[in-house]
């Protein structure tokens, strides 16, 4: 197993192996297209997105970069944050906010056609639903929502509801799971970074950029393994109950996905919950993803 370190103390090459850039999507390429760009500009074999914008769409976009995106899957139950401008056909009721606190529940939602998933009735939670302003006919939305969810078809709804009838505007995204919009960075941050890096050895910029791919998995549950463990666990071994150091555990249930790593900080592996880490003997958890 090569360790990677402190995630504080790694040089930029391991840092774009093992790494996450909050990015801006810019408007026009679609999400694959961008997480290619990334792959090829840093160098590296693989680079998977946290989500996918359709191509008009713009905003938080994290990119997992190398063996990061072996740990992509931390994304598909995060939740998402949008603004979106909403296009009435009609003159906006006065009980216009009311209409949108009533869609701030689970709602059943079927894919749009184009969807590359399989076009069955499914429900989303609406997790938040503002108005931050209003006009005659329009209005910008502040949307908190489950992963997965359609704001095209949430917008299409609401005209239903309002009795104007109405159809998404402008979108953009700001926030996926634990990245939010106050801290993006553009392709041309990216490149700036990687190209100052690569002529004067200087890392700074690029730092500012990359994190660790250690911030994707924030707020994930927590056991710290032994070394020794953790070499244990690149060959495939599962996390047992002598190879535990601490947990941070509160509130994890059996079978919840856990973020293991070694004293320093260092993400060892993902994995499901499966028994007491303070035991004496058998297994805490089941491996998922090796990240080492």
């Amino acid at each position: 197993m090569r360790e990677r370190g402190p995630p504080a103390e790694r040089d930029p090459a391991t840092l774009l192996e093992f790494g996450v850039v909050n990015l801006d999507k810019p408007p026009g390429p679609s999400a694959h297209q961008v997480a290619a760009w990334v792959r090829d500009m840093a160098g590296v074999d693989r680079a998977a997105h946290a989500g996918t914008l359709d191509p008009k769409v713009t905003g938080c976009l994290p990119i997992l970069t190398g063996t990061a995106t072996r740990a992509a899957q931390v994304f598909d139950d995060s939740r998402k944050g949008y603004v979106a401008v909403l296009e009435a056909h009609g003159r906006l009721p006065a009980d216009f906010e009311s209409t949108l606190s009533a869609f701030e529940t689970a709602l059943y939602q079927k894919p749009p056609r184009k969807s590359a998933v399989v076009r069955r009735l499914r429900t989303r939670e609406i997790h938040r639903l503002e108005a931050l302003e209003r006009e005659e006919r329009r209005a910008l939305l502040d949307i908190e929502c489950a992963s997965g969810t359609y704001i095209r078809k949430l917008c299409h709804d609401l005209g239903l509801a309002l009795g104007t009838g109405a159809h998404m505007g402008d979108l953009r995204r700001t926030k996926t799971a634990g990245f939010t919009d106050a801290t993006l960075s553009t392709m041309e941050d990216l490149a700036d970074g990687l190209a100052f890096w690569r002529e004067s050895d200087d890392a700074d910029l690029l730092c500012e950029v990359v994190s660790p791919a250690e911030r994707a998995l924030e707020g994930l549950p927590t056991v710290t393994v032994a070394p020794s463990a953790a070499r244990e666990v690149a060959e495939g071994a599962p996390v047992y109950a002598p190879g535990v150091i601490d947990a941070g555990l509160a509130g994890a249930d059996p079978g919840d996905l856990v973020a293991c790593y070694t004293p320093d900080g260092a993400a060892v592996c993902l994995g499901h919950l499966v028994g007491d880490p303070d035991a004496e003997s058998g297994t805490v958890v089941e491996l998922e993803r090796v990240l080492v």
